[in-house]
C-alpha cells in the first residue's frame, strides 16, 4: 500500500466561510459499520461519522487514495440489512478520516437516506 495522501478538507463541516456553502444538502452526525469495496480485490471497512444524501465522512485504517472510486455498504440503524451505494468517490483525506461523494445511487437508497435525515431533525 502507499502513504496516505493529504489533502484540504473542502467539505469539513468544521470550516467557516465559502467553503461550507458549497455542501449539498444536510449532514448529520451517524455513528455505523461500512464495508467499501475496490478495484483488484480492495476492500477495508470505516466507521461512518457523518451522512448525507450525497455523501459520507468516514475513518478506517485501510488507505484509500484520492479520487479512488469504490461502492459501499452502510450498516445504517434504520434497518438490518445494508444501504448500498453503487458509487462513490474519495474527495478528501484527513490522517484515518476520508470524505466520500456518492456518485451513483439507486434511488430507492437515496429516499432511504433521506427519510434517515428528515426523522433525525425530531
Amino acid at each position: 500500500m502507499t502513504p496516505r495522501s493529504s489533502s484540504k478538507r473542502p467539505l469539513n463541516p468544521q470550516d467557516n466561510g465559502a467553503e461550507l456553502q458549497d455542501r449539498r444538502g444536510r449532514r448529520i452526525a451517524h455513528s455505523s459499520r461500512m464495508f467499501f469495496f475496490g478495484d483488484d480485490d480492495f476492500d477495508g471497512e470505516a466507521t461512518v461519522l457523518d451522512v448525507s444524501t450525497n455523501g459520507c465522512r468516514v475513518e478506517s485504517s485501510v488507505e484509500v487514495k484520492i479520487e479512488m472510486v469504490l461502492k459501499l455498504s452502510l450498516f445504517l440503524s434504520d434497518f438490518k440489512w445494508p444501504l448500498r451505494i453503487d458509487q462513490a468517490i474519495v474527495r478528501w483525506i484527513d490522517g484515518k478520516q476520508f470524505g466520500l461523494e456518492f456518485t451513483s445511487i439507486r434511488l430507492a437508497q437515496r429516499e432511504r437516506l433521506r427519510n434517515l435525515i428528515m426523522r433525525s431533525k425530531l
